[in-house]
């Protein structure tokens, strides 16, 4: 008996081309990419490996808790690393990028995350890519939560090292990642004697055995589903327009942060302001009194399947997420998380307006969708 999961005809070489070469469009790059067989903490481990080592130095942007993972990798590298922090409820500035050069003008490695989706923040890459090309450092990007959320243009930007994962925005499976590499990153790779070689993590190999080689013999068995599972997700997108898909996470940014604020109950934002907030996950501040992890729990015993979490980390007593994105990029999912919080609020004697939160949403939603289409240059 054939299973449609299970009886699957072999992935060929000329297919996984075929498939980084959409992602490729999907950046609008003219980079290599090549598609990593794991979820996106592979190419980002192995993209700070290949390119950091003593000799180093790094500029470190911590806008949430990604930032504080790739500081520990840069200095299990051997790099030097400055760490520039900046409150989680805020997004970085190219003003203090360019400060940092100016107190460090050693630094030749920068990295960023785009979308922090565990903190709700999003940071102004091009303006901060701009900063770093000035240098001549070496950048390098976590748009892992970004990727179809907002725009991501590694080439436009100057980022060498992008990372993407499939399973945010882009709505896909979470056990494939990709990473646009320019010629930049690969010298800096080549000259690095602590890059990893034959090794899960290296991106050297993938060059020499898949792209020097034109693409033409796998290195190893691929991840056939979720390759599969990418392809999928990419013609989705393709299909809808990525300005559609954008514009829908723009939207549900905008109607959860409208509703939450006029919910009552004490809930408000969390990042302060709007420009900074990212579009695929808003993150909220609990009310004093009633821890986050509470609140969500009683949400989530209603209805498991709306897409809240409870913030992780230092802020996990105070902060509640909504993860809108991919298919959750709706309206819909919008008044049924609104809805639920204002249960679990009411049941902790907060008092709360659902029908006018719902309103606000309602109507920031098609205010930034009106925008939006406005914007658009073919209109």
């Amino acid at each position: 008996m054939t299973h449609p999961l299970l009886d699957l005809a072999p992935l060929s070489a000329a297919r996984f081309a075929s498939i980084e070469d959409r992602v490729a469009r999907l950046l609008g790059t003219g980079q290599d990419v090549v598609i990593m067989q794991g979820e996106a903490l592979l190419p980002l481990e192995g993209a700070i490996r290949a390119t950091a080592g003593p000799g180093t130095t790094a500029l470190n942007v911590i806008t949430g808790p990604y930032g504080q993972t790739f500081g520990d990798w840069l200095r299990d590298c051997g790099a030097t690393v400055i760490d520039l922090a900046v409150p989680f409820h805020t997004a970085v500035t190219a003003a203090q990028i360019r400060e940092a050069f100016a107190a460090h003008p050693e630094i030749d490695f920068v990295s960023l995350v785009h979308a922090e989706a565990a903190t709700g923040n999003t940071n102004p890459v091009a303006e901060i890519g701009a900063v770093v090309r000035e240098q001549g450092a070496l950048f390098y990007l976590d748009a892992v939560a970004s990727i179809g959320a907002e725009p991501v243009l590694p080439d436009a930007w100057g980022v060498d090292l992008c990372v993407i994962g499939a399973q945010k925005a882009m709505g896909g499976p979470a056990g494939v990642s990709a990473v646009s590499v320019s010629e930049r990153a690969w010298a800096r790779m080549a000259a690095n004697p602590g890059a990893p070689r034959r090794s899960y993590l290296s991106l050297l190999d993938w060059k020499e055995r898949w792209l020097d080689g034109d693409r033409k013999a796998l290195p190893h068995a691929p991840a056939q589903l979720e390759m599969l599972g990418l392809e999928a997700c990419v013609e989705r997108i393709e299909a809808d327009g990525l300005e559609t898909v954008t514009a829908r996470h723009a939207s549900a940014a905008a109607a959860t942060r409208a509703g939450a604020a006029a919910l009552g109950g004490g809930l408000e934002p969390y990042v302060y302001e709007a420009r900074d907030a990212a579009p695929v996950a808003t993150t909220l501040r609990a009310p004093a009194g009633a821890p986050a992890s509470e609140l969500v729990a009683h949400a989530l015993a209603a209805d498991p399947t709306l897409p809240l979490a409870a913030g992780g980390g230092a802020p996990a007593a105070e902060m509640i997420r909504v993860n809108h994105y991919g298919p959750a990029a709706t309206l819909a999912t919008v008044r049924a998380a609104l809805t639920a919080l204002a249960a679990a609020l009411t049941e902790r004697g907060l008092p709360t307006d659902l029908p006018t939160a719902v309103k606000a949403a309602e109507t920031a939603w098609r205010r930034r969708t009106e925008a939006l289409n406005t914007e658009r240059p073919d209109n």
